[in-house]
């Protein structure tokens, strides 16, 4: 799955979250990073922590991975 906008991480996120039926306060304790973090993360905020976003796509099995755009 290619993403190019922290909105896309976002909701892609907000996604694999509901799929796994975990609202958001269980889910931020569960992955251990705070709610209000979650909501912005999931709301694609664009100055959002990487470890963090890392540290709940670890929980879902998940990972960023830059690759080359081509252009260049």
């Amino acid at each position: 799955m290619y993403i190019l906008a922290m909105k896309s991480i976002g909701k892609t996120i907000q996604g694999l979250r509901k799929k796994a039926g975990i609202d958001q306060i269980e889910f931020a304790e569960r992955t251990g990073v705070g709610l209000r973090f979650l909501r912005e993360l999931e709301q694609g905020k664009p100055t959002v922590r990487l470890d963090k976003v890392n540290q709940v796509l670890d929980f879902l099995g998940h990972h960023l991975e830059v690759v080359r755009n081509g252009k260049g």
